[in-house]
């Protein structure tokens, strides 16, 4: 590691400072906190609070016995949302998502699980003042070490509104912000740097909540290298934590090959991936039915030979007409069971992509779209799929159902596919 990540610490009777402390060298699922990258940790009788390299705050937690649960955090992104990671129980959430930890929103989303921690009154009050603890422990505590008092004093220029307005350059610098990021990107937290490839979406579905109205198209590839050499800009020192891309808006995949290729590669070069200090390399983006079917072989073997693990999910929705013409996608059913055989063909063959798919679960749907997803994920299928995730989306937001949950399972353990709840998550 470079010089400056060196760690370095400093306690006292009422604090403690770790200044680039490592973390794990890779995401790892544990039911209890394990947190990746290098970071400096300050830890008080009351709170621990972690900064990344850039000395902007990353996550929060309390200490007393107010707190909800001591396995619990808050973690903000680089879009400056605070989401607060809860339990739920363990096993019924990792059943649930494949994670051991529910990300709970400060936003409007679609999952069936989870409450309202941001109404907690120690979790709002450690958003409001983690500023105050930097500044007490600054002015407060003697003969502190020229590095520590650097950091602080650093740190405290990161103020909620410095931090806002970075995050208004982020979206700036994409032609918006992420309003919705792939599944699989829990497979790295979301901790990706967006590029926007692509604007738009082909079909424009009744449906759909969070995608947005432009038509699709494509970027050029000098919109794209003038993201990258922004974007870099931006995440400076903190690269260092990021091994992951998401390849936007809502339908990369119909870009092309020669772009997402020549994305992928200039995108490896110039965030020094190759010297993260999170391993593996992994890129998410979104795919539509007819980009899925329109995309030579040629392309899966080009990414075979890149560094990336890729990750495309395509939103397929239903495989019952009567569903798909509610919803107002343009396919058929034809098309759907099309591009399902080909999500089972191309994962089988090719080790470093992976295709997930989303459909949608609501109460209120035809009778036939049920039996039509169960024959499409069970029946079709000789033997259990390890990869290839089907991402279940219900349809209304914001209304937790224990109903809806007990139906989510049922359909988990009739499915040769693995199966999970998707909950929309935005950058």
């Amino acid at each position: 590691m470079p010089l400056m990540n060196a760690t370095a610490s400093y306690s006292s009777d009422d604090v403690r400072v770790t200044i680039n402390k490592h973390g794990a060298r890779q995401y790892t699922r544990m039911s209890y906190p394990l947190h990746s990258g290098i970071f400096t940790e300050v830890e008080t009788k009351n709170h621990i609070l972690h900064f990344n390299l850039n000395n902007e705050i990353i996550r929060a937690k309390g200490k007393g016995k107010d707190w909800p649960h001591p396995h619990e955090w808050l973690k903000r992104n680089m879009g400056n949302d605070w989401i607060y990671y809860s339990t739920g129980g363990y096993t019924g959430v990792f059943e649930a998502t494949g994670e051991y930890y529910l990300p709970n929103l400060p936003y409007k989303t679609n999952g069936m699980l989870g409450g309202n921690p941001f109404s907690n009154e120690p979790v709002d009050n450690l958003i409001q003042s983690w500023p105050e603890t930097l500044s007490a422990i600054l002015n407060n505590t003697p003969d502190l070490p020229i590095h520590v008092s650097d950091f602080l004093t650093n740190a405290l220029t990161h103020t909620s509104q410095d931090l806002s307005q970075k995050a208004d350059r982020l979206f700036s610098i994409c032609g918006g912000r992420s309003t919705v990021l792939p599944p699989d990107a829990r497979h790295v937290d979301y901790n990706v740097i967006p590029i926007t490839i692509s604007t738009g979406c082909l079909y424009k579905c009744r449906f759909c909540e969070v995608k947005n109205k432009l038509p699709f198209a494509a970027k050029s590839n000098k919109e794209i290298t003038s993201q990258i050499s922004s974007l870099k800009n931006i995440y400076d020192k903190d690269l260092l934590n990021y091994n992951a891309v998401f390849l936007g808006e809502h339908d990369a995949l119909q870009t092309g090959p020669q772009i997402i290729v020549d994305t992928l590669s200039l995108a490896y070069e110039q965030f020094h991936f190759n010297q993260s200090f999170v391993s593996g390399c992994k890129a998410f983006l979104f795919g539509s039915v007819t980009s899925l079917m329109n995309t030579p072989d040629t392309f899966f073997k080009d990414l075979q030979q890149l560094p990336f693990e890729v990750y495309i999910n395509i939103g397929l929705e239903s495989a019952d007409q009567a569903t798909l013409d509610l919803l107002g996608k343009p396919i058929t059913t034809q098309m759907v069971t099309d591009a399902f055989m080909r999500i089972q063909d191309i994962n089988d063959r090719f080790s470093k992509t992976e295709i997930t798919a989303n459909f949608v679960i609501d109460d209120d749907l035809p009778a036939t779209h049920l039996p039509a997803f169960l024959e499409l994920v069970r029946e079709s299928l000789p033997r259990v799929k390890p990869k290839g995730c089907v991402y279940l989306s219900p349809l209304k937001f914001g209304q937790p159902s224990r109903s809806k949950t007990f139906g989510f399972n049922r359909l988990k353990v009739l499915s040769r596919v693995p199966t999970f709840l998707y909950i929309i998550q935005r950058l």
